[in-house]
């Protein structure tokens, strides 16, 4: 479990594809402070750390991963967005994030805003239901407020702080992103269907 609150960028250093899977070693400050099988959010995806070296870690994204993810993207020098497992005597500052991505969406614009910057996004109708106005949402592992809510596209506000310290400053038209739906959200939806 996650809060969307990222702790610090890594770099992608190396990758490699065995089958159907692909390995990255990642290079940040906190690779040397993971241990071996702890659970990590990389821009939205949790992986498992495999194995660390001085300053990086690997991981490794299996196909189903792949195949609901932007990883299958990633290249090497991409920024990937890390941030550790909630501790329960924490302050939750963003919002319960699991780290189990649910679809892959688009950026359609991208506008500064005199201090602040803005983007669109579009993702697959069916998840309409998923997004509201003023509602929470996680972009490549980023907690982030939607607004402007239509049945295809949001729009999010993104302060100076945020913009500075994760990658969401790579964003740009046509670029792919990790989405992941609000938990509760989607037992509200889900216990809907069922009792119809």
């Amino acid at each position: 479990m996650f809060t969307g609150i990222i702790e610090t960028t890594g770099i992608i250093k190396k990758i490699s594809t065995f089958g159907r899977n692909r390995t990255f070693w990642i290079e940040s400050s906190i690779s040397d402070e993971l241990k071996i099988d702890q659970s990590v959010s990389h821009s939205g995806a949790c992986l498992t750390v495999e194995e660390i070296f001085q300053n990086t870690h690997r991981v490794t994204a299996i196909e189903e991963t792949l195949s609901k993810t932007n990883l299958d993207a990633w290249k090497i020098g991409n920024l990937v967005n890390l941030e550790r497992s909630l501790k329960l005597d924490s302050r939750l500052d963003g919002h319960f994030v699991q780290g189990h991505v649910d679809t892959v969406a688009t950026c359609i614009g991208k506008k500064e805003k005199d201090g602040s910057h803005e983007y669109e996004f579009s993702f697959p109708r069916k998840f309409a239901q998923l997004v509201i106005e003023k509602g929470s949402i996680c972009i490549n592992g980023i907690s982030l407020t939607s607004f402007n809510v239509k049945k295809k596209s949001f729009k999010v506000a993104v302060i100076p702080y945020t913009f500075d310290h994760t990658n969401i400053k790579e964003a740009k038209e046509g670029s792919f992103a990790n989405i992941e739906f609000d938990l509760i959200g989607k037992y509200v939806v889900r216990s809907q269907k069922i009792s119809v």
